[in-house]
């Protein structure tokens, strides 16, 4: 179900450095090295395929961007949130390089 802009809100304050651009929500990772970004990508890959939810990806030597929606929703719904938070956890805890 797509969210209200009032949740989009809430939910994004549990989310720093994230961004909200229209339908999508966003955040731009910085990594030590190409290696290490990609092995990030990886990582974001494994936890896409397991829910079935997949991001765009962009990567920028170093820096890698994630952007998320829900086609089917025409939005943002909660399903883009849960998998932000698991994403921002992966990168808080460094277990992706």
């Amino acid at each position: 179900m797509k969210l209200s802009d009032d949740e989009i809100e809430q939910r994004l304050a549990e989310l720093p450095g994230w961004q909200r651009e229209d339908q999508f929500i966003r955040k731009r990772f910085g990594f030590a090295s190409f290696p290490d970004a990609i092995a990030f990508v990886n990582r974001v890959a494994e936890i896409a395929e397991r829910r079935n939810h997949h991001p765009f990806i962009s990567i920028d030597y170093k820096y890698v961007t994630l952007r998320f929606t829900t086609w089917h929703a025409g939005g943002l719904t909660s399903e883009d949130f849960d998998e932000a938070k698991e994403i921002e956890s992966l990168y808080a805890s460094n277990e992706a390089t």
